[in-house]
């Protein structure tokens, strides 16, 4: 896949999470703000304070429709936050919330928001211990954008990162791919898709450490946001440089998703999940975390997807026909407005 813009403003590609994102990060924010805990691009920074070691992310939310089939923007914004700090290797505890809220939003919808918060910090374990609100002009905002930013403890002896993975390793995914996005794409376009379309958002904290706990084989892991597998996959191979190996067979996706990518000709490596993370762990634990993972609610259905091999930051998927792919990081934006 290529892709190549020359643009002196900021385009909607430029908040897929892929190349684009890559590049402006790069390109402007690593350029004024570089120090070695930002410069690890993972999803939540790792350091030492005071003899603990302890996680801190920060997350914007401006999904298009606010409410959707399986959560809304509150539940999103929670378990967003949540899971970047869980595949970090941290335990949340405490989170922040800020909104932008546009005059005339109904009270009725900002309750309902605070109380999918509430719901969903409740089924987590966190507290929103801190906050601040504003209030924008009509057509200065749509509707209401949330930014939480959250804070953890990462257990002592625990290790994940990009240093760890070695060949051999396994690649495994806690279930389907493509729920999230392609279930907000119909709500917004009102496509009147059958068959029960729903996003996955889900807070995976519980379900990561109980795999964490019981299997000291898991190397690494990646929240499966924007930009999908394929542009998470992607980065853990150059971040690692290694290769990553996929077989499409293999790859989770629901039917009902399956079926309407097709019909709108999208690809559901690529496609955002919000209740999906990637998990790099040694090939002679695999059985046990399969075990583990499939004994949660959140990890009914984990499979293993892949392996990693020697190379130079590549991913390579085999395909059901028998060829071979190469998956690049997602370039343009074909859903805009995700998360």
């Amino acid at each position: 896949m290529s892709y190549e813009v020359n643009s002196s403003r900021v385009l909607l590609a430029h908040g897929d999470g892929g190349l684009l994102s890559r590049e402006m990060v790069r390109d402007v924010f690593l350029k004024y703000f570089s120090n070695p805990l930002l410069g690890q691009l993972s999803d939540a920074a790792v350091f030492q304070l005071k003899g603990e070691k302890v996680a801190t992310t920060i997350d914007a939310f401006v999904v298009d429709p606010i409410f959707f089939p399986g959560g809304d923007i509150g539940k999103l914004a929670v378990c967003g936050t949540v899971n970047d700090l869980a595949v970090s290797g941290a335990r949340p505890v405490y989170l922040s919330a800020s909104f932008i809220i546009e005059e005339g939003l109904p009270i009725a919808d900002l309750e309902r928001i605070a109380a999918a918060m509430a719901e969903a910090c409740a089924e987590a374990g966190v507290a929103i211990v801190a906050g601040d609100t504003k209030v924008v002009p009509r057509g200065h905002a749509d509707k209401i954008f949330i930014t939480t930013s959250g804070v953890g403890v990462v257990p002592d002896g625990l290790d994940l990162g990009y240093h760890r993975p070695e060949p051999g390793d396994v690649v495994i995914v806690n279930g389907g791919m493509g729920n999230h996005g392609l279930t907000v794409l119909a709500a917004r376009e009102a496509l009147g898709l059958e068959g029960g379309l729903k996003s996955d958002c889900a807070p995976l904290n519980h379900t990561i450490f109980q795999l964490l706990d019981g299997c000291p084989g898991v190397k690494l892991m990646r929240d499966l946001t924007r930009g999908g597998l394929a542009s998470a996959a992607k980065e853990v191979a150059e971040s690692c440089g290694m290769d990553v190996h996929i077989e499409e067979a293999s790859v989770p996706v629901d039917r009902e998703v399956r079926g309407a990518a097709e019909m709108l000709g999208l690809d559901p490596l690529y496609l955002a999940n919000e209740g999906k993370f990637l998990a790099i762990v040694t090939a002679g634990e695999s059985d046990r975390a399969l075990e583990l993972l499939q004994a949660s609610p959140y990890g009914k259905g984990a499979v293993i997807i892949g392996e990693v091999r020697a190379g130079k930051g590549n991913v390579y998927l085999q395909t059901v026909l028998g060829g071979t792919k190469f998956l690049d990081l997602l370039a343009g934006a074909p859903l805009p407005r995700i998360c």
